[in-house]
C-alpha cells in the first residue's frame, strides 16, 4: 500500500517536471478534453438535477413546517456547492474517465506498446500521461460549475412544485443569493480541482503498472476506481477542514 503511495507522488512529480511540454502536446490535451466532456456532460446534468431534487424534497418540507422556508434555497444551494457536486461529480468521473485512462494505458503496458514509444525515444509520462492530467484538471472543475448550476435548478423546480413548500423560483434563488457566496462555489471547484489530480494520477499510475494479461488490464481498472473514490473521501475531508479556517 504504502509502496503503491509512492509510487503515485513520485509519477505526480514527474508530471510537474513535464509541464514544460504540455504545449508540445496541445492537440492531445484538447482531445482528452473533449472526449472527457462528451463522454460526461449530460450524465452529470442529469445526475445533478435530481440531486438538488433530492435534497429540497428531502429538507424542504420540514424547514416549512417550522417557518423555516427561507432557509431552503440557502440549504440546496450550500450543499450542492460546497459538497455534494465536487464529490458526486468526481465519484462519476473517477468511475467513467478513471477506468477508461486506466484500460488505455494499461492496455498499452500489456501489448508492449509503452516500450515501442521509449525505443522511439518517445517519453510516456509526456505523451500519455500529462495529456490526460492537463485535461482532466481542467474538465472537472467546469463540469462542477455546471452541476452546480443545474443541482440548484432542480432545487428550485421541486420546491416550487411541490405542495409541501411551493416556494416560487424567485423567492428561492433570492434566499440562496443571501446565502451562498462566491467563495463557497469556489470551494466546491477547489476540491473538483484537487480530485481531478487524484483521479489523474491514481487512474494513470494503475495504468502504467498493469501486469498480466487482459485480466491484469481488469485488476488494474478496478483498483483505478476503487482507490480513486478512497481518495476522494479522505482528501475531501482534508479540504474541508483547511477550507474551514
Amino acid at each position: 500500500m504504502f509502496e503503491s503511495i509512492g509510487e503515485v507522488v513520485l509519477l505526480f512529480w514527474r508530471i510537474l517536471l513535464a509541464l514544460p511540454q504540455a504545449w508540445r502536446q496541445r492537440q492531445k490535451v484538447f482531445e482528452q478534453f473533449f472526449e472527457i466532456g462528451n463522454a460526461s456532460l449530460l450524465m452529470v446534468c442529469i445526475l445533478s438535477f435530481f440531486i438538488g431534487g433530492v435534497i429540497a424534497l428531502n429538507f424542504g418540507p420540514s424547514l416549512v413546517q417550522h417557518s423555516l422556508a427561507s432557509a431552503v434555497g440557502g440549504l440546496v444551494g450550500l450543499a450542492i456547492a460546497k459538497e455534494l457536486a465536487p464529490v458526486m461529480m468526481a465519484i462519476l468521473i473517477a468511475g467513467r474517465i478513471g477506468s477508461a485512462m486506466a484500460a488505455e494505458i494499461g492496455s498499452m503496458r500489456v501489448y508492449q506498446e509503452i516500450d515501442a514509444l521509449r525505443t522511439m525515444n518517445i517519453n510516456p509520462i509526456h505523451y500519455l500521461v500529462l495529456p490526460r492530467m492537463l485535461a482532466i484538471a481542467v474538465a472537472l472543475p467546469m463540469l462542477v460549475v455546471s452541476s452546480i448550476l443545474v443541482g440548484w435548478f432542480g432545487g428550485a423546480m421541486v420546491a416550487d412544485m411541490n405542495n409541501h413548500m411551493e416556494i416560487p423560483f424567485g423567492a428561492f434563488f433570492s434566499d440562496l443569493k443571501n446565502i451562498v457566496v462566491l467563495k463557497d462555489v469556489g470551494n466546491g471547484v477547489f476540491k473538483s480541482f484537487c480530485f481531478a489530480l487524484i483521479i489523474g494520477a491514481v487512474s494513470c499510475h494503475q495504468g502504467l503498472t498493469t501486469i498480466g494479461g487482459p485480466r491484469g488490464i481488469g485488476r488494474s481498472v478496478t483498483k483505478a476506481v476503487v482507490n480513486s473514490i478512497v481518495c476522494i473521501v479522505i482528501f475531501d475531508y482534508i479540504l474541508t477542514r483547511l477550507l474551514l479556517r
